[in-house]
């Protein structure tokens, strides 16, 4: 288990961070190595495949824990990619997926939090007065902690209910160092990251987690989308209190609700059905009609209501993608619903960076194909973790065999297209969004919300 000791502050040195991981390797290196044995594809009696899978169903447990304690215990981008990995369907050990999310889902946002005092003399930094002055009351004990902050619950001295996330000490330091080792790892590897475009998805998370420090820039993107979304009754942004919030802290009107994992287990699945619309249609809205990127839909970012409506709350991982970006993606959407293969084609080649004459075209226009089925679905489409399994198992097995080549006996690289580079977290949104649909097993017509926004232009947000 996570060990829930409270700290003053997560590291943040490159080798203290560097070091933490590599503690990790004894448990995670068999792992990769088995991975690499099922991707290289090669043959084991079944005795043999018995036993792998025992060692491995044994080992599954102590694994994801002790990623929990260490990734916990980091903060930053290690455990942002822990969150990822306890939620997105496909990023865990095949046929060892329910053990291992399930070991990693406090990461979404029961973190190992730190101590109270640590937490008051951010708010004292930051809002010029400790809690106790500044609130008329404090919950010294959050109630939620997660990647870069954790949260408490206050009343303001107007009798608000409030929630008031505190950013750990030194984030921006450790994630500037996380940043650093990858980069380092890149060019360590500049042959392999070449191929796999490495250097501009490394620049594109730099910006992107670097201005997720900036709370008062999140208050801002809170804003913006409440105004997206003021007409859609089931969706509701909680209101900022601007007043109270700067660069390290910001205070957020409180909203109760289920958690996403309440909400699986309790929630009836006519309720599911329509959350998981709503969030669906949240999320095209805001891409499609006003071209802004919510790029991290992990389930501790939602709350469930009885009813099926949803609370959005975490406002900090947007982004503003380019116009013609927005009409590519309009373009081979609208080309699959219309079955207009041909004009398909020419959006993946022109708009995705697909090679026609690389022998990678077939897998990756299938896989494209393979992510449109809902939008092009007549009637209803049932979401569900299986599905969302096999769409990367698909991908998975493709590049597998690319990369084993007949009469080759070492694998190689399998062509990697060059997309745009903020397209990085457009697909982060479309594995993520995937797999919280899949979770609620959401059944709906989701091609009648899409087809308008596919059709129309870019509309600016309004005032």
């Amino acid at each position: 288990m996570a060990d829930d000791t409270p700290r003053d502050k997560p590291p943040t040195s490159k080798l203290g961070r560097l070091a933490r991981l590599a503690g990790l390797a004894p448990r995670t290196i068999p792992f990769a190595i088995e991975g690499a044995k099922r991707a290289l594809g090669g043959t084991r009696t079944e005795e043999e495949e018995a036993e792998a899978r025992r060692r491995m169903g044994q080992e599954v447990k102590k694994t994801a824990e002790a990623m929990l304690k260490t990734l916990g215990e980091m903060k930053g981008l290690p455990l942002k990619f822990g969150q990822m990995a306890s939620y997105i369907d496909g990023l865990a050990p095949p046929g060892y997926e329910e053990k291992f999310q399930a070991a990693l889902k406090k990461l979404l946002d029961k973190a190992p939090p730190l101590s109270p005092e640590a937490a008051e003399q951010m708010v004292l930094q930051e809002l010029g007065a400790p809690p106790h002055e500044v609130f008329s009351a404090w919950e010294r004990e959050p109630f939620a902690a997660a990647s870069i902050g954790q949260v408490h619950r206050a009343t303001t001295k107007s009798r608000e209910q409030v929630a008031v996330k505190v950013q750990y000490p030194g984030m921006d330091r450790a994630i500037e160092n996380d940043l650093k080792s990858i980069s380092m790892l890149e060019a360590m590897m500049a042959p392999i990251a070449k191929k796999l475009h490495a250097r501009q998805t490394v620049d594109e998370l730099r910006k992107v987690f670097l201005s997720e420090l900036d709370y008062a820039r999140e208050a801002e993107m809170a804003d913006l989308f409440r105004r997206m979304n003021a007409e859609d009754e089931d969706i509701y942004i909680p209101r900022i209190h601007h007043s109270l919030t700067t660069r390290r802290v910001i205070t957020l009107e409180f909203v109760d609700g289920m958690s996403y994992a309440e909400f699986c287990e309790r929630g009836s699945q006519e309720a599911k059905n329509r959350a998981g619309l709503s969030i669906w249609r949240f999320t095209f809205r805001s891409m499609l009609r006003y071209g802004w990127l919510y790029a991290d839909p992990h389930p501790g970012n939602y709350r469930f209501h009885e009813d099926g409506r949803v609370t959005i709350l975490d406002f900090g991982c947007v982004k503003q993608l380019p116009p013609d970006l927005v009409d590519g993606m309009k373009r081979y959407m609208r080309a699959a619903m219309d079955a207009d293969w041909k004009e398909f084609d020419r959006a993946c080649v022109e708009v995705l960076g697909y090679d026609p004459n690389d022998e990678s075209w077939d897998l990756y226009r299938s896989y494209t194909m393979e992510l449109m089925v809902p939008l092009c679905a007549q009637g209803t489409w049932k979401c569900s973790p299986e599905k969302a399994r096999e769409t990367v198992a698909y991908l998975t097995r493709g590049i597998r065999g690319l990369a084993l080549k007949q009469g080759e006996k070492m694998p190689t690289i399998p062509h990697v297209p060059k997309m745009p580079q903020d397209f990085t977290f457009v697909n982060r949104l479309q594995w993520g969004l995937a797999s919280v649909l899949a979770g609620l097993r959401t059944e709906a017509a989701f091609r009648p919300t899409i087809d308008p926004w596919v059709r129309d232009g870019v509309y600016p947000v309004p005032d």
